[in-house]
């Protein structure tokens, strides 16, 4: 590009500068602003860059000057604080149904909505080797085809596989047809639900997921999916709330108040049981996820109603510690 024309991009080249390379510990001089023009082929005077600095904050950048020897010119504020990217990189991170490539990608993208200082700072406490991460690197591409077939309202086709004891593909021998309703992240995973005959309203792992294909015939629609309510069926499917639910009561020591809380939700009663006790009640099923949860707390929890759930808790335990021998 000729060097008039590299002059007219002077403007964006600046804020993209400033963007990148400064904040509120690291602002740049006059002198460094000049010189970073200068590599990309623009010559510039000060005065003429004063006046850019000031078209720029018209605009509505936010241009803060340092006075003193080590002082400058830096941008305080992004579309998102250090803090939120961190946040952000933490959960790529913990994303199981993301495989390592696609993890360092995405955490590479997020660095870049950042300083160039911060980022390097995200960089340096990125540690995604030796978490267990999915093997399937189509998750991001999947879940854009996926999006876009809920938006279309389309039907969808795709390939399921499992994973052998030699952690190879073993694909389902059927190509499935389904209509995708939402997408939600459970237990470390990410699931498409979607509804499909014989099964009805179902899951499926988007990290399992492949050859995806959107049919552009319109979705299924019954009352079961036009009621679709995402945290109801996670709570029933996903948690320990699956399956046929009955009224039971449970006592905790004190001690366990904010876990109970924070299973059961902030509005529960709790009700004082002597001075070391409380009890509540709720509707919960009998299952296997539920008898696992209160047996991690061993003598602190009981059931103490109705009586069926109780013989059924003392089964599970007589079987673990069967299983244990």
């Amino acid at each position: 590009m000729a060097k008039s024309e590299r002059q007219k991009l002077k403007l964006l080249i600046l804020r993209d500068y400033l963007r990148s390379h400064t904040d509120e510990q690291h602002p740049v001089s006059m002198q460094q602003i000049l010189a970073a023009l200068e590599g990309e082929g623009i010559r510039a005077e000060r005065k003429s860059v004063y006046d850019d600095l000031d078209t720029l904050r018209d605009y509505g950048m936010e241009i803060r000057k340092v006075s003193g020897k080590n002082g400058g010119y830096y941008v305080p504020e992004r579309d998102f604080a250090l803090s939120e990217l961190k946040l952000l990189v933490d959960a790529v991170q913990a994303a199981r149904f993301l495989s390592e490539k696609e993890s360092m990608a995405l955490i590479r993208k997020l660095a870049a909505l950042s300083s160039a200082h911060e980022a390097e700072l995200l960089r340096r406490e990125v540690v995604v080797t030796g978490r267990a991460k999915s093997g399937s690197e189509d998750v991001c591409r999947n879940v854009d085809t996926l999006h876009a077939a809920i938006a279309g309202n389309s039907r969808i086709t795709f390939r399921y596989f499992d994973w052998d004891l030699q952690g190879r593909r073993r694909f389902r021998p059927k190509t499935y047809e389904a209509s995708p309703i939402a997408l939600c992240w459970e237990d470390e995973n990410y699931y498409l639900v979607a509804y499909g005959v014989p099964h009805g309203l179902t899951h499926y792992r988007v990290d399992k997921m492949t050859e995806i294909t959107a049919t552009g015939v319109p979705r299924e629609s019954n009352d079961e999916t036009r009621s679709f309510d995402p945290a109801v069926y996670s709570q029933q499917v996903f948690g320990m709330f699956r399956g046929e639910q009955c009224r039971m009561k449970l006592r905790f020591e004190n001690s366990l108040a904010g876990v109970v809380l924070d299973r059961f939700g902030r509005d529960r009663l709790l009700v004082p049981d002597g001075p070391d006790h409380f009890v509540f009640q709720a509707d919960i099923s009998v299952s296997p996820t539920f008898l696992g949860w209160l047996a991690g707390f061993g003598g602190r929890a009981e059931i103490v109603f109705p009586a069926s759930a109780a013989e059924a808790y003392r089964d599970f335990l007589r079987r673990a510690l069967s299983a244990a021998e």
